[in-house]
């Protein structure tokens, strides 16, 4: 007998993901095919990846024509729509340099770089975090990424660096000062259960970021490109970053990783200083204006805040028909976490047999990442089906 597709995968690949058990032939707007021919409607929207759902027109027309011209030269040739994808989001941002990654961690290690050749000189060494925080899986990301399950036995991690307690302005105030290089913090956290930093604490890491002249780096990777309804997740905040990491929605589903630059940090890097062979490929690039046109152009990062509202309000409905379930509804547009009192696990799996997919982040926050297409009636579905499963549950 012949192994199957989950044998062979346990087989080969280092045990880093826990699958679902799903073999997936295909994928249509806001649905998956199973290969079995199970339709699941989807709010997991590829780890945040798929904000126009799956086979969009636009996307799969712009990667056809760019892999029929090339695919591949390298960054010492200036290339069209890599070119147009920089102005597309400069224009959209507001931000002064841009520099293309494969990946969002990638982006991170760059913003740390530059944090690091601005403040040469300046005495500034400390890059600090907030707890709770992830910001990817390479060392420098690590370093700068305060959850135990991601770090331990990767130790040492980069020097000068410390954690901020989420929220906390008191802990703020105490751990910011003269040799204060940066700040790097998700005003979203995405893997650390949709939490959303407080106005207070933006308006105190303003006000110090002006004492002290640190910089503010954002980690938009998962907010970002419209996913709030706002082309960032800072933009619900009175607060503009230095450098700015965007990833996932922006490649339309291909590798593609961005950092962005004001004017404090515009003339950091140099010709020499910071590269990559694949960063700004031209085909994850074309999806990329793909993405921004509709996203920008056409109104879906709007729509993304309105459906998003639904969405939310539906949830908070749930809420309040379960306290003893549902403690708290977070976020923002197709960002949402509904945490609850209790591992969300089960729930997930149940949602799964019902054809549903979502995914539950910090043990307890079942989270919503839809594509920004996702309609009313689906996410009454959604609302439907964990009504049914929480009153089970009760």
């Amino acid at each position: 007998m012949s192994e199957s597709i989950f044998e062979k995968e346990s087989k080969y690949f280092f045990h880093t993901f826990h699958r679902l058990p799903l073999e997936i032939d295909r994928g249509e707007g806001v649905y998956l095919y199973a290969k079995d021919g199970k339709r699941y409607l989807d709010f997991f929207g590829g780890l945040a990846v798929n904000a126009l759902g799956y086979n969009h027109p636009r996307i799969t027309a712009a990667i056809e024509k760019q892999i029929h011209r090339y695919i591949h030269l390298s960054n010492y040739y200036v290339q069209d729509k890599t070119v147009e994808l920089a102005e597309r989001i400069i224009i959209a941002s507001g931000y002064k340099r841009i520099f293309f990654s494969n990946s969002g961690t990638e982006a991170v290690e760059g913003a740390i770089k530059i944090a690091r050749k601005w403040g040469n000189g300046l005495e500034k060494i400390r890059l600090l975090n907030l707890t709770n925080s992830f910001h990817g899986r390479t060392m420098g990301a690590l370093s700068l990424t305060e959850r135990p399950a991601y770090r331990e036995g990767y130790e040492p991690f980069l020097p000068n660096t410390d954690s901020i307690e989420f929220n906390n302005v008191e802990d703020l105030r105490a751990k910011v000062n003269e040799q204060t290089l940066g700040i790097i913090l998700e005003f979203i956290q995405g893997e650390g259960g949709i939490n959303v930093v407080s106005k207070e604490f933006a308006q105190e890491l303003k006000s110090l970021q002006e004492k002290f002249g640190f910089l503010v780096i954002a980690d938009e990777i998962q907010a970002g490109v419209g996913r709030t309804g706002k082309f960032f997740g800072f933009n619900h905040y009175d607060i503009h970053p230095d450098i700015v990491v965007i990833a996932k929605a922006i490649g339309g589903g291909l590798p593609l990783g961005v950092i962005l630059g004001n004017d404090k940090v515009a003339e950091v890097l140099t010709y020499g200083t910071h590269g990559t062979t694949f960063g700004g490929n031209p085909v994850a690039c074309a999806a990329g204006c793909a993405v921004m046109e509709e996203i920008v152009d056409k109104g879906l990062m709007k729509q993304a805040g309105i459906i998003g509202e639904y969405l939310k309000s539906k949830a908070i409905e749930l809420q309040k028909q379960f306290p003893a379930i549902v403690k708290e509804v977070r976020g923002y547009g197709c960002m949402l976490g509904i945490d609850l009192n209790r591992g969300g696990q089960p729930v997930v799996d149940e949602l799964l047999n019902r054809g549903i997919l979502i995914n539950c982040t910090n043990t307890t926050v079942l989270r919503l990442l839809p594509p920004y297409i996702i309609t009313p009636e689906q996410c009454d579905q959604l609302m439907f089906e964990l009504h049914s499963i929480l009153k089970l549950l009760n």
